[in-house]
């Protein structure tokens, strides 16, 4: 075990789309994860968007919500995460939103509820 990887729990609270920019996204109990992203939201720059708990999912057009704050996740860059059956590796902070972006290392579903670490 690496000692010095950040240690990380909690679950996923909701997933969320956005098919077209600027509509309303679509709430999701569980979520086909591609190298492209969720499965229905519209492709942009970075495949997945995640935050914490301190973010509300009618506001912030992120995908996946974790029980966990916006501080542990920034402490993640350049580290993988398992969300479900899905593996993850942070890749950078946003300059305008909360949260951190990540690229699909595995591929799978994630559901509401799922486990992290």
């Amino acid at each position: 075990m690496d000692l010095l990887r950040p240690v990380i729990g909690g679950t996923v609270l909701s997933l969320a789309v956005y098919p077209e920019k600027d509509a309303p996204g679509r709430s999701l109990a569980e979520a086909r994860v591609d190298v492209e992203g969720l499965d229905g939201d519209r492709r942009k720059k970075r495949p997945v968007h995640v935050v914490g708990r301190e973010n509300d999912p009618d506001v912030t057009r992120a995908n996946i919500f974790l029980d966990v704050s916006d501080e542990d996740l920034q402490q993640l860059v350049g580290e993988e995460l398992h969300v479900g059956r899905v593996l993850l590796r942070v890749t950078e902070l946003p300059k305008n939103c909360p949260g951190v972006y990540a690229d699909v290392l595995r591929t799978g579903t994630v559901s509401v509820g799922d486990h992290i670490g």
